[in-house]
């Protein structure tokens, strides 16, 4: 495990956040955490054959990383890095809901979803500087009210579904399709900040020295 003197406050280890998500950079953000590179895994998110959303995330962000790890090691400035990766699906039981590209698929997911109760999972994993893997899972239960034709009409015209895990964005418009959410808000946005600041400083990585440097 690493450790740091508070009365050092510009000693850090270096940071990589596998992806180019905004949401997740500006996540870390809100807690003090700055990557230190940006560095998204393209990798495949096909679900395997009767795969469940939760094994589903826990593969897809393991593989995040694993992917981002190898890119970094090639880069001398990262090096031995901690690598912070994450992916998010919705679910309506065992049935787990696009991230969406067309118009269509969003269409077809508001309508789902509407009225009723569905999952989002998010699978985080960090890969520390000597290579160990830390993973959590995170569930969180969200309902929507029922949405009329016109209020599905107008979300899509919005534009904000387009990649969106389920169809939709619970930090913009559709935060007011939420009647009731059971669970972590950061996660459903894409990254679950308790579970993933108590990886890092399980660790040893200093979260809070920035906080520090603020002070």
């Amino acid at each position: 495990m690493l450790s740091f003197n508070a009365q050092d406050k510009n000693w850090r280890p270096r940071l990589v956040l596998a992806s180019a998500s905004p949401r997740r950079l500006a996540l870390l953000q809100q807690v003090g955490i700055e990557p230190d590179a940006l560095l998204p895994a393209d990798i495949d998110e096909t679900p395997e054959k009767a795969e469940s959303p939760r094994d589903l995330v826990r593969r897809l962000a393991r593989l995040k990383a694993q992917a981002a790890r190898k890119l970094a090691e090639r880069d001398e400035a990262l090096g031995k890095c901690f690598v912070v990766a994450a992916d998010t699906v919705v679910a309506v039981g065992r049935r787990i809901l696009p991230k969406t590209e067309t118009m269509d698929e969003a269409a077809g997911c508001l309508r789902l979803l509407s009225g009723r109760p569905h999952r989002v999972y998010t699978g985080v994993s960090v890969i520390t500087p000597k290579g160990s893997l830390r993973e959590r899972l995170v569930e969180t239960r969200v309902r929507f009210k029922r949405l009329s034709p016109d209020e599905i009409e107008n979300y899509l015209a919005s534009g904000e579904w387009r990649g969106k895990a389920g169809g939709y964005a619970i930090q913009g418009l559709a935060g007011s399709f939420v009647v009731k959410l059971v669970g972590s808000y950061p996660s459903v946005v894409g990254l679950p900040l308790y579970e993933t600041v108590s990886l890092l400083e399980g660790e040893g990585y200093p979260v809070r020295l920035s906080w520090l440097n603020a002070a």
